[in-house]
């Protein structure tokens, strides 16, 4: 079982960088990958970026690349993702999530954070 609260969304600038906060639950932190994903109004959810808890391995999407961030924090129990450089089109809610490491499927999932990048 997992808990996922995202936090540190809000209104930045084109050009701007913000940094998400993902606070997790769970007994079983190496069992798990951690994801971020977003979702544009009347747009599908999108992945963004993912890391494995145990070895801090990470995966990103293309267009994600270097321009944005995801690390983990083993003390905080967090995983972030900076972003950087942002466009208008980065506007969206960003979602947490997370999977066992041997399945494809997220499982569970935070509320949500807005992110607004205005031009």
């Amino acid at each position: 079982q997992v808990q996922l609260v995202e936090s540190g969304g809000g209104l930045v600038q084109a050009g701007g960088s913000l940094r998400l906060s993902c606070a997790v639950s769970t007994r079983t932190f190496s069992n798990y990958a951690m994801g971020w994903f977003r979702q544009a109004p009347g747009k599908e959810r999108e992945f963004v970026a993912s890391i494995n808890w145990s070895d801090g391995s990470t995966n990103y999407a293309d267009s994600m690349k270097g321009r944005f961030t995801i690390s983990r924090d083993s003390a905080k129990s967090t995983v972030d993702l900076q972003m950087n450089t942002m466009k208008p089109e980065d506007t969206a809610v960003y979602y947490c999530a997370a999977r066992l490491i041997f399945s494809a499927r997220y499982s569970y999932w935070g509320q949500g954070t807005q992110v607004t990048v205005s031009s």
